[in-house]
């Protein structure tokens, strides 16, 4: 495989392993080897990996695995072990001919999220086979000191939704503000929470995650005590995949709110009606401002976050002309 130079986490350039702040925060002290000794193209580990699937009750359309950490090396967790981490390699679906870019798109797009515009993440990384394919690794949030010591709920479940005859895509209907309120109702202390919501919204648009469906949000109930869950599955899902909508929910940000010329006209939203959806689930004007301010031009750390990542350079520059385009319609003024 080619040779390490960036932290396979943080994206800082200078280091052939995991940095001391990604040992820290990633794997708790461990110092951790990068390479993993499962190549999930081969069959036979496939069929190993699918068993260790089996296991697992998080949901989702692309394959994870629990690992642990033993002996610093990365390996798939057996039955009757807590997991700390989940694997998620290239999906083993063959017909999406940039499967492989996967795990180093939401690696990518899970580190800008925190680096550069402070949103509250998973800790997340990569690894590698012996090939050298990236496999994506996160740690779990609901585990601490090897316990599990929190409970973890979509807000498909809060909302009561659920797979009903033959849609499957349940998870896709509604709309933002059902999520906002759902956190004002259940949540006591819930305009910090909100100001988190309200960030992830709007990155998943500028980002062109159009899979941020109600699956992909949770709350984590501490001691009985409610918080909005760490981002985690944030990926520019608009590199692989084209869908009808920018945004992830059917019914978009909210329907009982106003549309902009603009989103009437193109079917792009704009500021205005992030503004209005700040408005809508009660955010302070001068705090939704100041996340929206963010977001009028792609920061230089954004940039060079993608440039040190282990995308191959045709996906780079095709990741950059996403987020340029999505920019340059969030900027737009409304009539």
């Amino acid at each position: 495989m080619k040779m390490i130079e960036v932290c396979p986490s943080t994206l800082m350039h200078g280091y052939a392993g995991y940095s001391p702040r990604a040992v820290k925060n990633l794997f708790d002290g461990i110092a951790v080897s990068p390479i993993i000794d499962i190549d999930f193209e081969s069959e036979n580990d496939q069929q190993q990996a699918m068993e260790n699937m089996n296991n697992m009750s998080i949901s989702g359309a692309q394959e994870k695995f629990s690992a642990i950490i033993d002996g610093g090396i990365i390996r798939l967790s057996k039955d009757g072990e807590q997991a700390t981490h989940i694997l998620k390699p290239a999906p083993f679906n063959m017909s999406l001919s940039t499967r492989k870019q996967i795990p180093a798109n939401e690696h990518l797009t899970m580190q800008i999220a925190s680096q550069v515009y402070g949103i509250i993440t998973a800790e997340n990384g990569l690894c590698f086979s012996k090939k050298g394919q990236p496999v994506y690794i996160t740690k779990r949030f609901d585990v601490t000191n090897g316990i599990k010591d929190c409970s973890q709920e979509d807000f498909a479940s809060v909302l009561q939704m659920s797979e009903e005859g033959s849609d499957s895509n349940f998870k896709y209907n509604g709309n933002y503000a059902q999520i906002a309120d759902a956190i004002k109702r259940i949540i006591p202390a819930w305009m910090p929470q909100m100001e988190q919501f309200f960030r992830m919204v709007v990155f998943d648009y500028l980002y062109g995650n159009e899979d941020a469906h109600m699956k992909n949000f949770s709350m984590v109930n501490r001691e009985g005590e409610y918080f909005l869950a760490p981002a985690y599955d944030l990926i520019n899902t608009c590199v692989h995949i084209q869908s009808d909508s920018d945004l992830g929910l059917s019914e978009g940000l909210a329907p009982d709110m106003e549309k902009s010329d603009i989103y009437e006209r193109t079917g792009h939203p704009c500021r205005l009606d992030f503004e209005r959806f700040a408005e809508r689930i009660g955010l302070p004007k001068k705090r939704a401002d100041m996340v929206l301010d963010m977001y009028m031009v792609i920061p230089h750390k954004a940039i060079e976050l993608i440039d040190n990542s282990f995308l191959d350079e045709k996906t780079k520059r095709v990741y950059k002309r996403i987020i340029e385009e999505r920019t340059s319609h969030f900027i737009r003024k409304s009539e």
